[in-house]
């Protein structure tokens, strides 16, 4: 191994080793094993081998991902423990043990992550872009003053503490500055707060490539705010709350109404973490917790720059040199337009056999996007049903939706505006919707609708035909160019019916749950995918060809859970591709010898989903929404599609096989329950990387659309040891 390498391997972000419980030997703790997926995410930043500004993103990254599990995760525990609740999680651990496991793995990671930022911080100076301190540039203090004058100090609003002025309310994650102060006519010490205006960027250009953040810029001119003050000290600190809505449907007389409410609250939730700077005298914190309602192990001192998501602005600088190379999405072979001055005709291309697309290496705008702009302009599409969970705030889908139900056409979109953090965009699109004419509809009291899923109804001669889309990921074009899905473009009656019958369910009163083709939750996915387990215990029982595949981001359902650990114990060979948390522990002797678990983290967010099947060698592929997680299986609407075309399943193959051999972007979970790069197990650098080989197929099919396509024994070949 190389010295680089070896280094790297030391620094890898670790999860602290504890001692399992009994069911812990069955069960990985899923908050854990999120941690441990944000520490692959926080390796991504640490990887010398990776572009300097692609570095800088993913520490904005992981920073933004650990406000998020604080706001609903950590939340959560907290209620629980407060409650003195008796639950436990699958793997024995109560609210209140599992927040005790919980904070020294943040604190190790988010010193990492400081560690991390101080490191990439020396880097970027050296490619001339410098993140400095304000003390480091006096030649700079008065055309700072200056602006903070101008641009800064209008906007600013000191609230002293003090028996007249009770402790101020501080919103969710926003930065504010702790300010000590002495009277020098009465040496009285006194106490403000000064919030950084998040209506401004965290990083000012003192000159061309060379900023200072702005709160450092406010915390040195503090004396035109508090004149005739002696300002003693000044520390930033940050507050993050619980940021989950709690919607008590069946008792919302207007749904709509309810939740917009509850997104005025949500600013007002409890406070579940406190930020600061490492210099913070002990007193300050202290009046800082007791202002807030925090315990001092809720505190986390941070050295460095705080709320590292500020740098998403340096990782969009334009530096092409320190970037990956842009990705332009390649058009899908069967969707090239046949001339540059005519459109793709996606109806025509579909009714020649199904399309399986693969996003971001295919175009979204080429092919799903396309297929809902042509079914809002051509006059022989009647009806166009939709769902939105998550979609872009300037989103060309809506404003196709929009013009269709403009031009008369019956449209039905079911937005889900529970869909967390999203809710006030959707209300936004969803009250446009409603003023085109569309019919709008909010999902089913207790679940949220997470299918993707399109259906297009086109008059064709005499008769009427269905054209659907069902995917993995959300009609969102920005993410689609971010996030890794697939999505099968087909017009087969069964499917068309099952679409069909789904939205009547969604919009309407049917209490359908048997479907032709399509596998639904809360319905009939939890079962059929118990089934599929169970089908191939039986074929290794026969001596037959017996494999699952799974790729997924999440699998913690234990019912789900169990079957694969029967399963392995049957004989089948199980593989998990799994993102982000994982409980199944891998490689236990009499319970899970034949499960073997990797991760994917890199360029793009692995966010498809794919359920494979051996099935004694007539093999089976699904994709869909769902993954193996209590609440996708039972609260949740989801929609997972068999894939029956040869070709769309060869390429199936291909993703996965790919992700089995990758040994450049790749971790193993081990029976110890810690993740390991998969060149640390080699001990060789690593060749195959995922996000390259799937950029490299899709150009190749763009170059020679007519390239054959060999399906292959598609489960047969996929062990990755052979």
């Amino acid at each position: 191994m190389s010295a680089a390498r070896s280094a790297r391997a030391e620094n890898r972000p670790t999860r602290l080793r504890r001692v399992p419980t009994k069911a812990g030997l069955r069960y990985i703790n899923r908050e854990l094993s999120w941690l441990d997926w944000n520490a692959r995410v926080l390796y991504q930043a640490q990887d010398a081998r990776n572009p300097l500004l692609e570095r800088v993103k993913f520490l904005a990254i992981f920073a933004n991902n650990l406000d998020e599990f604080f706001q609903v995760r950590i939340a959560g525990l907290r209620q629980q423990a407060a409650a003195r609740s008796a639950r436990e999680s699958p793997d024995g651990l109560s609210a209140a043990r599992q927040l005790e496991l919980i904070r020294p793995v943040v604190r190790h990671l988010v010193a990492e992550h400081s560690t991390a930022f101080a490191e990439i911080r020396k880097s970027l100076a050296e490619q001339g872009i410098s993140i400095v301190k304000y003390s480091k540039i006096p030649e700079h203090h008065a055309r700072l003053r200056e602006r903070f004058i101008d641009e800064i100090f209008p906007v600013l609003t000191p609230l002293a503490v003090d028996p007249g002025h009770p402790f101020p309310y501080i919103s969710t994650l926003s930065l504010s500055i702790a300010v000590g102060l002495r009277d020098p006519e009465s040496g009285e010490r006194r106490f403000a707060r000064v919030k950084v205006p998040p209506v401004l960027p965290r990083l000012i250009e003192a000159e061309p490539n060379t900023w200072v953040l702005i709160d450092q810029v406010i915390s040195n001119n503090l004396d035109l705010l508090f004149t005739g003050m002696e300002i003693t000290d000044a520390h930033l600190f940050r507050v993050t709350r619980n940021a989950d809505l709690e919607i008590e449907e069946d008792e919302a007389g207007d749904l709509l109404l309810a939740i917009e409410e509850e997104l005025r609250r949500r600013r007002f939730g409890e406070a579940v973490r406190l930020e600061v700077e490492r210099s913070m005298p002990l007193a300050t914190r202290q009046i800082l917790l007791d202002g807030i309602g925090l315990g001092v192990e809720d505190c986390y001192d941070i050295a460095g720059m705080l709320d590292l998501t500020g740098l998403f602005e340096i990782a969009g600088l334009d530096r092409p040199d320190l970037q990956l190379p842009t990705w332009t999405p390649v058009v899908p072979p069967r969707l090239v337009p046949p001339d540059e001055d005519e459109p793709t005709d996606v109806f025509a291309a579909v009714r020649f056999g199904d399309i399986l697309v693969h996003h971001p290496y295919e175009s979204f705008a080429a092919s799903v996007g396309r297929f809902i702009t042509q079914a809002a302009e051509d006059p022989e599409v009647l009806t166009i049903k939709q769902t939105l969970y998550r979609t872009s705030g300037d989103s060309p889908i809506v404003r196709d939706l929009i013009r269709a139900a403009e031009r008369g056409k019956q449209v039905v979109v079911l937005v889900e505006i529970k869909a967390r953090f999203d809710e006030e965009a959707n209300i936004v699109w969803a009250r446009k919707l409603e003023q085109a004419g569309a019919h709008v509809v909010y999902g089913l009291v207790g679940l949220k609708t997470h299918s993707k899923v399109a259906l297009v109804v086109r008059r064709e001669g005499s008769l009427l035909r269905r054209y659907v889309h069902i995917g993995t990921g959300n009609y969102n074009p920005k993410t689609a160019r971010l996030y890794t899905d697939l999505g099968l473009l087909s017009c087969r009656p069964e499917l068309g019916a099952d679409a069909t019958d789904l939205f009547n369910v969604l919009t309407g009163l049917s209490r359908q749950r048997d479907f032709r083709r399509l596998l639904v939750a809360p319905h009939s996915l939890r079962n059929r995918i118990l089934a599929l387990i169970e089908r191939e215990i039986e074929f290794a029982k026969a001596g037959r060809e017996a494999r699952i595949v799974l790729k997924l981001n999440a699998i913690v359902d234990p019912e789900s859970i169990s079957a694969l650990y029967r399963a392995s114990h049957a004989g089948v060979d199980v593989d998990l591709i799994i993102r982000g948390i994982c409980s199944v522990r891998p490689g236990v002797p009499g319970l899970s010898e034949r499960i073997r678990v990797r991760s994917i983290v890199g360029e793009f967010l692995e966010h498809s989903r794919i359920f494979g099947f051996a099935n004694g060698g007539m093999q089976e592929w699904y994709i869909g929404s769902a993954d193996l997680m209590e609440r996708n299986l039972d609260r949740r609407v989801e929609a997972v599609v068999p894939i029956e075309d040869a070709e769309a399943a060869a390429r199936i193959e291909a993703i996965v096989r790919t992700m089995l051999a990758d040994d450049r972007r790749s971790w193993q979970l081990g029976t110890d329950a810690v993740w390991r790069r998969t060149e640390e197990l080699t001990g060789v650098e690593g060749t195959v990387d995922t996000f390259a080989e799937h950029r490299r197929f899709a150009l190749e099919a763009a170059r020679d659309a007519t390239a054959p396509h060999r399906p292959g024994s598609i489960l047969g070949s996929l062990d990755p040891r052979a």
